[in-house]
């Protein structure tokens, strides 16, 4: 059975989002990164060299969510943002968000970028953002866990977000960005392990974003990408 928390303006579900999508509303925005099907939880692959021990896989990468499920997400919101979008089979659009990782010819082992699939008509945008270079990835708290700033810049790129939706919250990224923007966020996550961080990391956010007023997010080398 579904529980739900409270913590200031964000709704927060432990529970699988097939079970609770169709309890919500429509909101302004989905934002969310599902699992791209590629053993994250598993430690394989480039994952591999996290300590994950034997018999604890929760199984959550395993594989790419169905595709009536997709479309379940795209009747959830106005406007959406789906990160992964090239390993999804979604409508065709001009609007893709790249975020750049900085990577160059540096012999990294993951992609020199992500794809966010965006439902909206527009040119395409990028955002260059070094994790590691920047520090996003030290003791993250999620083996996919997206950088806080990258979550903003994909907020601040949607036509509207006053209430954003995450159904694969996983450690409550989107959720802290929502709570220094100053958005109203509902997100969902199936794993107690996780759901019980982003709740951590939400409370935290929002408190700090209570000594300061919502600032616009910047966008750094960020550029337009004609199609």
């Amino acid at each position: 059975m579904a529980e739900k928390v409270v913590i200031g303006n964000a709704e927060l579900w432990h529970g699988d989002c097939r079970e609770v999508l169709p309890l919500l509303p429509a909101h302004d925005l989905l934002c969310t990164d599902p699992p791209y099907g590629i053993g994250a939880s598993a430690g394989t692959g480039k994952y591999g060299r996290l300590k994950i021990e034997a018999g604890t896989d929760l199984g959550w990468d395993n594989e790419t969510p169905p595709q009536w499920l997709l479309l379940l997400l795209l009747e959830k919101a106005a406007h959406k943002v789906i990160f992964g979008g090239n390993y999804f089979s979604l409508p065709p659009s001009r609007a893709y968000l790249v975020w750049d990782k900085g990577a160059g010819f540096k012999n990294r082992d993951f992609a020199e970028c992500e794809l966010a699939w965006c439902s909206w008509d527009g040119n395409a945008r990028v955002l260059t953002h070094d994790p590691l270079a920047r520090g996003d990835y030290r003791e993250k708290d999620h083996p996919t866990q997206k950088p806080t700033a990258v979550m903003q810049w994909a907020i601040a790129a949607a036509p509207a977000g006053a209430t954003v939706l995450d159904p694969f919250m996983g450690s409550g990224s989107t959720g802290v960005a929502c709570a220094l923007m100053g958005r109203a966020f509902t997100g969902i996550e199936r794993e107690r392990k996780y759901f019980d961080i982003a709740c951590e990391r939400i409370a935290r956010a929002q408190a700090q974003g209570q000594l300061l007023p919502p600032e616009p997010v910047a966008a750094p080398e960020q550029q337009a990408m004609e199609l």
